[in-house]
């Protein structure tokens, strides 16, 4: 008899250790965003100099995090793996300037945009170009391949551009446009815009827009999507998301863009 009552006893304060426990992990589950992020992906997010994940998206997430009453965890995981990550529930959201598509809907969700990431014409101020119309019988430099590249050949003809020069990257072009081999550079208006915040010597002049836009992927059907969304929607009202554009990009984002606009959860 008095074995069974200690057997009795030890089941009843394993299972209380187990619930404990349990309870510990989940608490500990509540109050961990865990975020999968390419890092490597400059400006949002990438490793400084002591070797912390900094970035757009590394401050956006951990504030996010914050005002849930949540610390994010990020966790490093190559661009194509943050899907499947998400859906298995690896992770709990992911970012990476993801860009929102019809078909990723289709598998995965996303709080509602947060920037618009459309191309743009960089040059030097000295050039006097202030805009695409001022292009006509210039010469252009491109990323091979490029969103930017496909838009100056679809409008070489109405832009009246002399060429387009094509490069493999953001630094050989910007060489090139500061020695004045060519007059002006089109490529991602984010990229841009964290490069030259610096060097006065260059411009964004126009902003091309192509329709892009980022945002935080979660699993369809997530508890933490609509948490995420509410948080991005009052850093947009509160004007922090606009201070986290202008650390990074060195410019206010422009009115009517979707880091300073409050807009509605992507659908199919």
């Amino acid at each position: 008899m008095r074995h069974a009552t200690l057997g009795h006893a030890w089941k009843t304060a394993t299972v209380a250790i187990a619930i404990a426990l349990g309870l510990a992990g989940s608490a500990n589950a509540q109050s961990t965003l865990k975020v999968g992020a390419n890092i490597g992906n400059v400006p949002w997010e990438f490793q400084d100099a002591q070797g912390k994940s900094v970035g757009f998206e590394i401050d956006l997430v951990n504030e996010v995090a914050k005002r849930n009453g949540m610390t994010a965890e990020i966790v490093n995981i190559p661009f194509q793996g943050l899907f499947a990550a998400v859906q298995s529930g690896q992770i709990d959201a992911a970012v990476s300037s993801i860009t929102i598509t019809k078909k990723r809907l289709e598998s995965v969700a996303f709080a509602q945009p947060y920037y618009d990431s459309d191309q743009s014409l960089t040059v030097t101020k000295a050039s006097g170009v202030k805009n695409v119309a001022g292009l006509a019988g210039k010469v252009i430099g491109v990323d091979t391949g490029s969103t930017g590249d496909m838009w100056a050949t679809q409008n070489q003809a109405t832009t009246k551009v002399k060429e387009i020069r094509r490069y493999e990257g953001l630094n050989p072009a910007m060489l090139d446009l500061a020695a004045g081999r060519i007059d002006g550079y089109v490529s991602d208006i984010p990229a841009l815009l964290y490069y030259i915040k610096d060097k006065p010597q260059f411009a964004v002049v126009e902003r091309i827009k192509t329709t892009e836009q980022y945002s935080v992927m979660t699993a369809k059907n997530s508890p933490f999507l609509p948490k995420i969304n509410d948080a991005i929607t009052a850093m947009k009202k509160d004007g922090s998301l606009a201070a986290i554009h202008k650390k990074w990009f060195g410019t206010d984002p422009d009115v009517g863009m979707a880091t300073a606009t409050v807009l509605e959860i992507p659908k199919l």
